[in-house]
């Protein structure tokens, strides 16, 4: 029996019913390069060309339609008879993604009150400095950065970006207070390839003039910076809920009033299919709940 790549057909699947790679790759969580490499894999091995692509548009051939129809109506049956089998053992896992430091400073620290919830349930955890882990095709729901909109997903909107530049005390004492923004020329600015333009929303909406928002010294992860500012080497720009620990055990300080809004939100998502599922369900709920008190301790 010869059977072409699982991960090939599930790219072929997911393009051919939302008619975009793009969107495929979102919904498998995936990158469009990737799911094209899967797709061009499918068709080597088949020896025949699924899609007719043009500049802003892919459409099934022929031969892709017929095989499309076939595919799409095993993959459901799979999908059930599978999800039978797990939930008659009940060892179906949760697959969780989300980003390395709201894993690290929200995520983690909480989880272990859904486990004490749920003791019966197993959870595999998976983080990244990226936007998502390139090589999942198994995430059940995920913690994303954005604006609410994910092709093939349900979002729920857990908590707002909010932005306050954030240091040690230790370093308060050795450069004196920060009365205004040009105070920050005295120190050193923190930064974070992950979220490069988050210093300048900060600064434009502070009103600081002269002050380069790319300057300093910058980190591949978020976590990285605020920990050389709780080590004292210079402010960082604060993401409200993922120091509001560091602010209530005075590792941090912010030495700012003003706080400033990002447009984006943490989001929690998940496939379509997955919006009955009852242990996405269960943890959805628990989150959504968790993500209600996400205040600012306020600046000291």
């Amino acid at each position: 029996m010869s059977l072409p790549p699982l991960n090939a057909i599930r790219v072929f699947e997911a393009i051919g019913r939302t008619g975009s790679v793009k969107a495929a790759a979102e919904e498998l969580f995936v990158t469009p390069g990737a799911a094209s490499r899967q797709l061009a894999k499918l068709e080597q091995s088949l020896e025949v060309a699924l899609f007719k692509r043009s500049h802003r548009q892919i459409t099934l051939t022929p031969a892709g339609l017929r095989y499309f129809e076939t595919v799409s109506d095993l993959l459901v049956q799979l999908s059930d008879v599978t999800d039978e089998i797990r939930t008659s053992k009940g060892r179906r896992p949760l697959h969780i993604w989300c980003p390395m430091t709201f894993g690290q400073r929200w995520l983690v620290p909480r989880l272990q009150a859904f486990r004490k919830q749920h003791p019966d349930r197993v959870v595999i955890f998976t983080t990244s400095l990226g936007p998502i882990d390139r090589n999942s095709t198994t995430t059940d729901v995920a913690i994303r950065i954005g604006r609410g909109s994910w092709p093939g997903c349900v979002s729920h909107r857990l908590m707002p970006i909010r932005l306050t530049p954030v240091c040690s005390p230790a370093l308060l004492e050795q450069v004196g207070p920060f009365e205004t923004a040009r105070d920050l020329l005295r120190t050193t600015l923190l930064q974070s390839s992950a979220r490069p333009g988050y210093w300048r929303i900060w600064l434009d909406a502070a009103g600081a003039k002269g002050i380069d928002p790319d300057q300093g010294i910058t980190f591949e992860s978020v976590s990285l910076a605020y920990q050389m500012a709780i080590s004292g080497a210079g402010v960082a720009m604060g993401q409200a809920v993922l120091v509001a620990d560091d602010l209530r055990a005075k590792r941090l300080v912010a030495p700012f009033p003003q706080v400033a809004d990002s447009m984006d939100a943490f989001y929690l998502i998940y496939p379509n299919r997955l919006s009955q599922d009852p242990f996405v369900c269960q943890f959805r709920d628990w989150i959504l709940e968790e993500a209600t008190d996400h205040g600012v301790p306020a600046a000291s």
